[in-house]
C-alpha cells in the first residue's frame, strides 16, 4: 500500500510508487529506482528540443487526422509550458540509463500527459497520444541533433565570433610592436605581435567555417523511422509534416542563419535557423551515430586552438622577473595560499582544463559512436550530454578568454625590446650577404660573450654600419615576402 505521501500509478509491469508531488509517472519511476549511477542529468537544452519534438508530431498528427484537434492543442499547451521553464525539476532521469534513451522520452511523456490531464481534463496517455508515430530510437537521436544545432548556433558560434573579432581588433593594435619569435620554444626570427595573433584569429576563423559548414549535414532528422528505421505504426508523410512544423515553431521563437562566416565579426545574436528536413535514410540515421562523432571532432578542433592560444597567454605573461614577461594579463585573484603577491593568469588555466575536458568528451563520443549494433545505437544519452557540455565549455571559454585576456593585456614594450635586440638568431638576416657559416660564427660569439648581433657583426664583417642596421631592424624583418 502507498505511503501517504506517495501515490499509486501502474504500467505495463504493474503498479509503482510515485511522489504524490511528480508529474511523472510509473516508467520515470522506475527509471529512477534503477539507475542511480550519478548525479549527471540531461542538460536543459536537450530538455527542450525533445519538449519540441512532442509538439512537432502532436502538430504533425493533428494534421494527419491521427489525433483529435483537443488532443492536439492539449499537448500543444502542456510543452509551451515546459518551454517556458517551468516544470524544470520534473526530469530527474540519470544520463546513465537505458541506451536508448527510452526512459527519458517517456519521463517526456508522462509529465506532458499529466499537464494535459491538469489543463483540460482529457484522458491524455503517455504512449497512445503524446509519443503518437514515434519511438524513442527516433526521438533522441532528433534531439541530439536539436539540441546540438541550436546550442552552436546560439552560443557556440557568436562567443567565437567575438572572440576572433576581439583578436583582429588587438592585432591590429600591436601590429607595430616586434616581438622575438619563438620555434621548439626557442629564441627565434622576430614577430610582430600582430602577425601573432593573426595567426591565432585565423586558427579560430577556421575551426568555426568548418564547423558551420559541417553542420548543414545536421539537418537530416531520423525522425519518422520509428523503431527500426521501417517507420513502422507512423504515417507516410508524418516525417515531411513533422519537419515542417518543427521548422514553424522554431522560427517563431528565434531567427538563425546559418551561414559560413567570411569575415570575423563582433557578438550578434544568430538570425535564422537552419532548416531540418527528413534524412535521406532512416536505417542509418536510428543506428548509427557518425554525425554525433563528426561533429565531436569539430569540437574537439576548437578545443585544440583555445588550447594552443591559452598556453601562449602563458607563456608570454611568465615572470614577472623570470620568465618571458612579455605581457601582464589582468590580475583577477591572489594565486597561492602561502606566497603573498603571486598573481597567476587564472583564464587560461581554467580554459586549458575545460579543453581537456573536451578532448576527453571527444574520446567518450567515439567509443559511444561505436555501439551501434545492427538497428540501434546503444549509448544515445552519454552521447548527447557529451556533446552539449563540449559546446557549453567552449561557449564559455571563448567568452572567457574575449573579456579577462584578449581585451585587457598589455605588453612589457621594455622586456620585449631588451630580449629582441639580445637575439643572436637576428644574424639569420645576415646569411644570404655572409654566407651561413660566418652568420653561425657571430651568432655564437653573440651568445658567448652576451652582445647584440650588431655588435658582433659590426666587428667580423666589412658591411657598413648603416646597411647592418637596415639588415637587423626587427621591424622590417617581420615583413612577409
Amino acid at each position: 500500500m502507498a505511503e501517504l505521501s506517495t501515490r499509486s500509478e501502474a504500467d505495463s509491469m504493474g503498479e509503482v510508487c510515485v511522489s504524490k508531488d511528480a508529474m511523472y509517472g510509473a516508467q520515470t519511476q522506475r527509471a529512477i529506482d534503477n539507475f542511480k549511477l550519478s548525479d549527471m542529468r540531461l542538460p536543459k537544452s536537450f530538455i527542450l528540443a525533445l519538449a519540441q519534438i512532442k509538439k512537432a508530431a502532436a502538430q504533425s498528427n493533428a494534421n494527419l487526422k491521427l489525433l483529435s484537434p483537443e488532443f492536439a492543442d492539449a499537448i500543444v499547451a502542456a510543452v509551451d509550458e515546459v518551454l517556458a521553464g517551468r516544470h524544470a525539476d520534473q526530469f530527474p532521469v540519470d544520463v546513465f540509463q537505458t541506451g536508448s534513451g527510452t526512459s527519458t522520452n517517456m519521463n517526456m511523456n508522462e509529465v506532458i500527459a499529466a499537464i494535459s490531464r491538469q489543463r483540460s481534463q482529457l484522458e491524455l496517455h503517455p504512449n497512445d497520444h503524446v509519443n503518437l508515430g514515434q519511438s524513442s530510437n527516433d526521438v533522441i537521436p532528433t534531439a541530439i541533433q536539436i539540441s546540438t544545432v541550436s546550442q552552436i548556433q546560439t552560443h557556440l558560434v557568436p562567443e567565437f565570433r567575438s572572440l576572433i573579432w576581439a583578436i583582429e581588433e588587438k592585432s591590429q593594435a600591436l601590429s607595430q610592436i616586434v616581438k622575438t619569435g619563438r620555434t621548439h620554444l626557442m629564441d627565434a626570427m622576430p614577430i610582430s605581435f600582430g602577425q601573432e595573433l593573426s595567426g591565432w584569429a585565423s586558427q579560430l576563423q577556421l575551426g568555426i567555417s568548418n564547423l558551420e559548414k559541417y553542420m548543414l549535414s545536421m539537418a537530416g532528422l531520423p525522425q519518422g523511422g520509428t523503431a527500426v528505421g521501417t517507420g513502422i505504426n507512423t504515417h507516410e508523410l508524418f516525417a515531411e509534416q513533422f519537419c515542417e512544423n518543427l521548422n514553424n515553431n522554431l522560427r517563431s521563437s528565434t531567427e538563425i542563419e546559418l551561414q559560413p562566416s567570411l569575415e570575423p565579426q563582433p557578438k550578434k545574436e544568430p538570425q535564422q535557423i537552419i532548416k531540418f528536413q527528413p534524412c535521406d535514410n532512416f536505417f542509418s540515421a536510428i543506428s548509427s551515430q557518425d554525425l554525433s562523432v563528426g561533429l565531436s571532432g569539430h569540437l574537439r578542433v576548437l578545443a585544440t586552438s583555445l588550447y594552443k592560444i591559452s598556453t601562449d597567454l602563458r607563456w608570454m605573461n611568465s615572470g614577472p622577473l623570470s620568465g618571458l614577461a612579455e605581457i601582464k594579463l589582468a590580475a583577477l585573484q591572489p594565486g597561492s595560499s602561502i606566497m603573498p603577491g603571486k598573481v597567476n593568469p587564472v583564464i587560461p588555466e581554467a580554459v586549458s582544463m575545460a579543453c581537456a575536458q573536451v578532448v576527453g568528451n571527444d574520446a567518450t563520443i567515439s567509443m559511444a559512436g561505436m555501439s551501434g549494433n545492427f538497428q540501434l545505437n546503444t549509448m544515445l544519452p552519454v552521447i548527447a550530454y557529451n556533446l552539449l557540455q563540449s559546446i557549453e565549455l567552449l561557449s564559455n571559454s571563448a567568452a572567457h578568454l574575449n573579456e579577462h585576456c584578449i581585451t585587457n593585456f598589455l605588453v612589457n614594450t621594455e622586456q620585449v625590446a631588451k630580449n629582441l635586440e639580445q637575439n643572436p638568431i637576428l644574424v639569420t638576416a645576415l646569411a644570404p650577404t655572409i654566407g651561413y657559416e660566418a652568420a653561425a660564427k657571430i651568432a655564437k660569439k653573440a651568445y658567448q660573450t652576451g652582445k647584440s648581433v650588431f655588435e658582433i657583426a659590426k666587428q667580423e664583417t666589412d658591411i657598413s654600419e648603416q646597411r647592418l642596421r637596415e639588415l637587423l631592424d626587427p621591424l622590417n624583418l617581420t615583413k612577409q615576402f
